[in-house]
């Protein structure tokens, strides 16, 4: 591995950098995340015009960039260090990459330029389980029996005629909640089971914004800077993501090459993990540096608190977790980058791994460096008018919703063969018993 950025990559993060420090400061931050999508449409749409941020990882023949993980990955790192209320994770980091992989050369040609030029964003809806199981992150099954359906809640999809998978021939009824950007996007993703819960299958289905039978609703979450939506579907009409008869997509050089729905979103895992561990260190190293400016001129007993041992003690701590998270952050990119372009397919159980513990890392250098500017703020701190409130937020939300890091961390293990027994030895039922109680 090359640890040295490239002239382009180091260029994507400074123009990045210096953009939201003049368009998205804390004042513009609160504003936006109270408009009705939840962001900034207009400088959404600057961010696609300069730097082709929504299509920054899809291939240039469809519009996109035709960079990689690393790039998203710092793209999504100055993203959290503002705390950048966009549609990117939604639309860039989980959706795109599912239609490109698995869209049939019709749907990536008429989606997929749509998104990169950011006149279109998208949503992934999965009901029934964290994100987390469902991107293979924290475990879970790659049969996509997560998706519910039928007595078992989730989302049911039901064929009513043929005609080539073409839209108005399958029809959705459930309810997914916790959906990023589902509220507002104009293009959902929606994992459905059809055929029934025991001998069912799940797929992909492409919901558009206004279909008949689709009411949508923004969700108060802790987190404003990551606004959620809850989508009800009764009847709606919808069109399967690639071939469903095929399992996967019959398009260009993304598609999915029969592929199953379940299968492409557990590949998706490593990738948008490592994006998601780069946004969180983009986020607590913000922290950090607001806190470390504070210290340095926030005087008691005549003499700056920066300057007393046990805070100077305390921000190293926090320093070291962020430097940590990010070279395990950019570690996971270059390797989910690196096993895509040599299995041609996606990331490898070794992407697999890092990306998990990256995230895992991640989650808890938020934590400790939100922890520290709030306490080490003192009263002020404390306070919901002061702009530590936003990291606090964010680093609890990202927890909830993508941990907890004890899950990350052991389902990471068993993927390393960690707890696998040597064949024929009587240790089985204590390693069953040490499996069940890491991942409690």
């Amino acid at each position: 591995m090359d640890a040295a950025f490239t002239e382009e990559q180091d260029g994507i993060r400074r123009t990045l950098r210096g953009l939201l420090r003049e368009r998205c400061g804390p004042d513009e931050v609160k504003a936006a995340v109270r408009t009705a999508p939840g962001h900034d449409h207009a400088l959404w749409r600057l961010l696609a015009r300069q730097l082709g941020l929504p299509g920054l990882a899809l291939p240039p023949e469809v519009g996109g960039v035709g960079c990689g993980p690393t790039e998203l990955a710092l793209a999504c790192e100055e993203a959290g260090r503002a705390l950048l209320p966009s549609p990117l994770t939604a639309t860039a980091v989980l959706a795109a990459p599912l239609v490109d992989r698995l869209g049939t050369g019709a749907q990536r040609a008429e989606l997929l330029p749509r998104i990169a030029d950011g006149g279109l964003t998208a949503a992934l809806a999965v009901p029934g389980a964290e994100l987390g199981r469902v991107l293979g992150l924290t475990g879970g099954d790659r049969g996509g029996a997560w998706a519910g359906g039928g007595r078992a809640g989730g989302v049911q999809a039901r064929e009513c005629g043929r005609g080539g998978g073409a839209a108005g021939d399958w029809r959705l009824y459930g309810q997914v909640d916790q959906v990023f950007d589902g509220h507002s996007a104009g293009l959902l993703l929606v994992a459905a089971r059809t055929g029934g819960y025991t001998r069912g299958r799940t797929l992909l289905f492409l919901v558009r914004a206004g279909a008949p039978g689709l009411a949508r609703t923004r969700l108060t979450a802790l987190d404003e800077t990551r606004p959620q939506g809850r989508i009800e579907l009764r009847d709606v009409p919808a069109e399967p993501l690639g071939n469903p008869d095929g399992g996967g997509g019959v398009g260009g050089a993304g598609a999915g090459g029969g592929v199953a729905p379940a299968e492409a979103l557990a590949r998706l895992g490593a990738t948008a993990a490592a994006a998601l561990a780069a946004e969180a260190v983009g986020a607590a190293d913000a922290a950090l540096g607001r806190t470390v400016e504070y210290v340095r001129t926030r005087e008691q007993f005549g003499r700056p608190i920066g300057s007393f041992q046990a805070v100077k003690h305390r921000l190293a701590e926090v320093y070291v977790r962020v430097e940590e998270a990010r070279s395990a952050a950019y570690y996971a990119a270059w390797a989910a980058g690196r096993s895509a372009a040599v299995s041609g397919r996606g990331p490898d159980t070794g992407a697999a791994v890092a990306s998990g513990l990256a995230l895992a890392t991640a989650l808890e250098a938020q934590l400790a460096a939100a922890g520290a500017a709030v306490q080490l703020h003192g009263g002020i701190g404390f306070t919901w008018e002061h702009d530590a409130h936003l990291y606090v937020k964010r680093a609890a939300s990202d927890e909830l919703l993508f941990g907890p890091v004890h899950r990350l961390r052991a389902h990471a293990a068993e993927l390393e063969g960690l707890f696998a027994q040597p064949e024929g030895s009587g240790a089985a039922i204590d390693g069953h018993l040490v499996r069940k109680a890491v991942t409690v």
